[in-house]
């Protein structure tokens, strides 16, 4: 990129920010990520034991879930295509 695109893509990027910030978008912004870092503060997380379990769990209703469709598929491609 030569320096006349770089100028014009800062004062654009100048511009953008300005008009932002005198709407008062970025410090509605600022706002919103305090109270969500608050929010997020309150929540319990799983312990590392917790979230293993729960993920193995997962795993296996994905396995079953995937066994189940296929075994379903090839009873009824039996029984429309064979009879």
């Amino acid at each position: 990129m030569s320096n006349t695109s770089i100028i014009v893509w800062a004062v654009i990027i100048g511009a953008a920010f300005a008009y932002l910030w005198y709407q008062g978008q970025l410090r509605r912004f600022a706002v919103y990520i305090q109270e969500t870092r608050e929010e997020l503060k309150k929540c319990s997380w799983p312990t590392w034991e917790e979230l293993k379990g729960s993920t193995v769990l997962i795993a296996l209703s994905i396995g079953l879930l995937g066994a189940f469709t296929v075994v379903v598929d090839l009873v009824l491609n039996f029984i429309f295509f064979k009879l």
